[in-house]
């Protein structure tokens, strides 16, 4: 895999990235290309370059970003508001539809986790994407917050976010909390955070608790009929974090052509590139963004 180091500014901010190549690229070609999206504290260098790791293999141009406001990207650090990571991927098609390697017509999205809910709504509303693959993510906001606490916490919850959008309102800023206080980790997915991300720099910074209201507003149900190109929806059958309901009311909210596909895993045990689990999912993905991304030469590189 080729790598490109790239910036691009999204509402004025300077958000970092990489383009990745084939190894077999060849100066002149116009390739299909995908954008995978990190999830909640994700960041390029770990789940979008793995993902584009397999994906270069099969002969596409991928992109990933940091959104603003993590690793190395411009913007406030601990803001996390979903609307404004949609405005970074939207922003990001525009700069992929403009570079030499790619062929501007046929761009595919790759959303993991809370990155599942952006790309979705994207998709939804930016026709230019013309393939979306969404995976282990959660689609109604309030209603997955209710699924994993019980009600005295969601009740403080609710308390926290009202005191939070007083405290805007007054001061012009939202309280800093640890990033998980109101999106636990289960033991699971703790074990893997721990030994793998919480040693990295980027991750675990103090987050504005204005993005739990973020949260709470999130509704891609309401989206979902408006897809219009192939989706594809991921999920772990074992997933304790984002429980598998969440993907079963998205597929039904949504039109054709869709496809569903349950992950024999849980949150992201998985995600190793020689993990049999994680290949079998990129070979669900192999097959889906090779009929959804039509490419004349598509044989040449699968």
């Amino acid at each position: 895999m080729q790598e490109r180091q790239i910036s691009f500014y999204s509402e004025g901010l300077k958000l970092d990235g990489t383009i990745y190549l084939p190894d077999d690229y060849q100066q002149g070609e116009k390739r299909p290309a995908i954008i995978p999206n990190s999830g909640y504290q994700g960041f390029n260098q770990f789940y979008p370059r793995l993902f584009a790791r397999s994906l270069t293999e099969l002969g596409y141009v991928c992109l990933g970003f940091d959104y603003r406001g993590f690793a190395g990207s411009e913007g406030q650090q601990g803001r996390v508001i979903l609307d404004e990571q949609m405005q970074d991927v939207r922003n990001a098609i525009t700069f992929l539809q403009t570079q030499e390697e790619v062929d501007p017509e046929n761009i595919g999205l790759i959303g993991w986790g809370m990155g599942a809910s952006n790309v979705v709504r994207v998709a939804a509303a930016d026709k230019r994407v013309k393939a979306v693959a969404a995976l282990n993510g959660f689609y109604n906001g309030e209603r997955w917050l209710k699924s994993i606490h019980s009600y005295v916490e969601w009740m403080e919850i609710k308390n926290m976010i009202e005191a939070d959008r007083i405290l805007r309102v007054t001061t012009g800023s939202s309280k800093y909390e640890d990033p998980f206080i109101h999106y636990p980790l289960d033991p699971a997915t703790n074990d893997y955070v721990q030994k793998e991300l919480a040693p990295l720099s980027p991750f675990g910074k103090q987050t504005q608790l204005q993005f739990t209201e973020s949260i709470i507003e999130l509704n891609a149900d309401k989206t979902a009929s408006s897809i219009e190109c192939p989706l594809f929806i991921g999920h772990g059958k074992d997933n304790l974090l984002h429980p598998v309901e969440e993907s079963l009311h998205f597929y039904d909210a949504a039109t054709e052509p869709k496809q569903l596909f349950i992950i024999d895993g849980k949150h992201n045990d998985f995600m190793y590139h020689e993990h049999p689990i994680f290949q079998d999912l990129i070979g669900q993905l192999e097959q889906f963004f090779k009929k959804s991304l039509q490419y004349e030469s598509l044989e040449k590189i699968s």
